[in-house]
């Protein structure tokens, strides 16, 4: 798929059906976002693919915390936790924090090229110490979000977009 009508079509889906992604296309994906610009290539990215177990974990504690939220760790037969790998230095831990960031979008690029559906959540409880310990989250990663990962059961509508004029400012 070209790199321009990947940008302009992909979508937010949050309805999926029920098989996994299949391990080999999770590595291509992953193999991909190795790609995103980093400084002084550090590679801070860290992808987690949640299994069965961990994920019932996740979604009891969810549970506890705020009933009814759990029914959304369920959307997707796959989910990736994103954290970013930081140094103690705060320029280049700013820097990793984006380039994982950018890591996660081309996950979500990739994925649309290959015809799967995908979205991008941020989850607090990723903050919390029972879900970083649920994830084996080191104190020296910040997690970003999960990534929910599988095939579409339905098409999404093209959101309409902000002229440019409203976001770009041009300064001499």
């Amino acid at each position: 798929m070209e790199v321009e009508k990947a940008i302009r079509t992909r979508r937010t889906h949050k309805a999926f059906g029920p098989r996994p992604v299949e391990p080999a296309v999770l590595h291509e994906l992953f193999e991909l976002a190795s790609w995103a610009p980093n400084h002084h290539l550090t590679n801070p990215w860290r992808f987690r693919v949640l299994g069965e177990r961990t994920r019932a974990a996740l979604m009891e504690l969810a549970e506890s915390e705020q009933p009814g939220s759990a029914v959304k760790l369920r959307r997707a037969p796959t989910l990736v936790a994103v954290g970013a790998r930081r140094s103690g230095e705060e320029a280049q831990d700013r820097e990793d924090m984006l380039a994982t960031a950018v890591a996660a979008y081309i996950v979500l690029l990739g994925a649309h090229a290959r015809g799967l559906a995908a979205y991008w959540r941020t989850v607090a409880l990723l903050d919390d110490p029972r879900g970083r310990a649920l994830l084996r989250v080191p104190d020296e990663e910040t997690p970003l979000g999960l990534l929910y990962l599988g095939e579409p059961i339905q098409e999404q509508r093209v959101p309409e977009r902000a002229p440019v004029g409203e976001f770009v400012i041009e300064l001499e």
